[in-house]
């Protein structure tokens, strides 16, 4: 059964899309630890990290770290952190995430945003990219 990561990969289920090339698709988190976080996926369904091909994980690695820079020009923050989990959702994800203290790392806390401060922020990293 398709994860939800990999319906919003083939825009069954939508999301405040960043960026998307032919492999890998970047949108933001609907349950951020801060704004702008941002999540980063491969298109092909894979659960697990170190699973993917040597090469599909370092061309995640140059997408997330693009999409980094972008987030990074577009969110005041001190810096961008990364985390994979993965518990959440069985399917590879970079969590990016705006960061001002160590609390913005701590997945029990969330922010909330409003539809139309999702769509801005997105159009406003991408523009960045």
């Amino acid at each position: 059964m398709a994860t939800l990561f990999s319906k919003i990969a083939q825009g069954e289920v939508p999301a405040y899309k960043i960026a998307e090339d032919s492999q890998f698709l970047a949108f933001l988190d609907i349950n951020p630890n801060a704004k702008g976080h941002t999540l980063c996926i491969p298109k092909k369904e894979v659960d697990k990290i170190f699973d993917l091909e040597e090469e599909v994980y370092q061309e995640l690695m140059r997408f997330s770290r693009k999409v980094a820079i972008a987030l990074e020009k577009t969110v005041p923050c001190k810096r961008v952190g990364m985390a994979v989990v993965g518990l959440e959702v069985p399917h590879v994800h970079v969590h990016l995430i705006p960061l001002n203290s160590m609390k913005d790392m701590d997945f029990s806390n969330s922010v909330k945003m409003s539809d139309e401060e999702f769509e801005k922020l997105a159009e406003s990293i991408h523009v960045n990219l």
